[in-house]
């Protein structure tokens, strides 16, 4: 048995899971997101059932793996914080940490629908963009801890320069990104920036679940929309497939939910990769809210094989 804990900024999360991937005595506690000694008293209160049994946790952020520092934009408090050291020492027991669209693609891998798969890329499509990387059923961790994040580098740039006769008006514009950075993917892929992507395309202001309603019901502008944001998304996860060599990619988070988002991405990204395939790629996941607690409990398992 795992004692689990998939923390995001408003809740955590916290159940104890069995090798099977029973989840069991789920619990949830608002996230005290200023004050670090309130968040591992909390931790510390919910494992204090279970003695010795060692707490995994799945966190909206990032743990750097040789300073064991962690960095989570929506809880300030763990600023800089050596996590799994000070949750250590407070709860007396083994803690492991990863990011939660790790363990999300860890856990489709596992238990969901890309089991029996070798190379898997989980794809969160959110109120931002992530993803995580899954080889042989291990978890692959890159420098500082960072992999599968194809939502952030320079990715939709100007041209270097202006050819005679472009309307640079018909360019999609270079956003600034919340990582520092213009011209990232999450800067027009996530539910926020869907957004803003319609009104730039000459949209009414819309909610991204509304611009994928009238999209699916035909609608010129969410049709404009959604032929640019398709277009782009497909390009950044065919170039996902060639690079990793991913059989499947599961999708979760909010925009995940629509099937036929999903089944457009798919098709889109099996026109552009190289190897043709006749069988969907990009595919729901199917876990649910469950997804970061049994990714969570299977870092053991991915620990041990390092």
């Amino acid at each position: 048995m795992i004692l689990c804990a998939d923390i995001g900024g408003s809740f955590i999360d916290f159940a104890v899971v069995s090798p099977d991937g029973r989840v069991a005595h789920r619990q949830a506690e608002p996230t005290p997101i200023h004050d670090i000694r309130a968040f591992a008293d909390i931790l510390t209160k919910l494992c204090a059932p279970w003695p010795d049994i060692a707490l995994h946790i799945a966190i909206a952020g990032v743990e750097n793996p040789e300073t064991g520092v962690v960095h989570a934009a929506n809880i300030p408090c763990l600023a800089n914080a050596p996590l799994t050291s000070l949750l250590q020492e407070r709860t007396q027991r083994q803690v492991l940490i990863a990011n939660d669209a790790d363990c999300f693609a860890l856990a489709e891998a596992r238990f969901g629908v890309a089991r029996g798969h070798r190379n898997v890329f989980g794809v969160i499509l959110g109120t931002g963009v992530g993803g995580g990387l899954v080889i042989d059923g291990r978890l692959v961790r890159g420098l500082g801890g960072v992999t599968g994040e194809w939502g952030h580098g320079p990715f939709i740039i100007p041209p270097p320069a202006t050819p005679p006769g472009l309307d640079l008006s018909r360019v999609i514009p270079s956003f600034r990104c919340g990582c520092g950075q213009t011209g990232c993917l999450d800067t027009i892929a996530g539910a926020r920036a869907l957004e803003r992507l319609h009104l730039w395309a000459g949209g009414s202001a819309a909610t991204s679940r509304e611009i994928l309603t009238r999209w699916e019901g035909g609608e010129p502008e969410a049709r404009r929309t959604m032929d640019i944001y398709l277009a782009y998304l497909g390009s950044a996860l065919a170039l996902v497939v060639n690079t990793t060599g991913a059989t499947i990619i599961p999708v979760g988070g909010g925009l995940g939910g629509s099937a036929a988002l999903i089944a457009a991405i798919d098709r889109g990204v099996r026109q552009k990769i190289l190897v043709q395939c006749d069988a969907p790629l990009v595919v729901q996941a199917v876990l649910g809210k469950d997804a970061g607690l049994l990714g969570a409990a299977c870092l053991e398992c991915e620990s041990e094989r390092r």
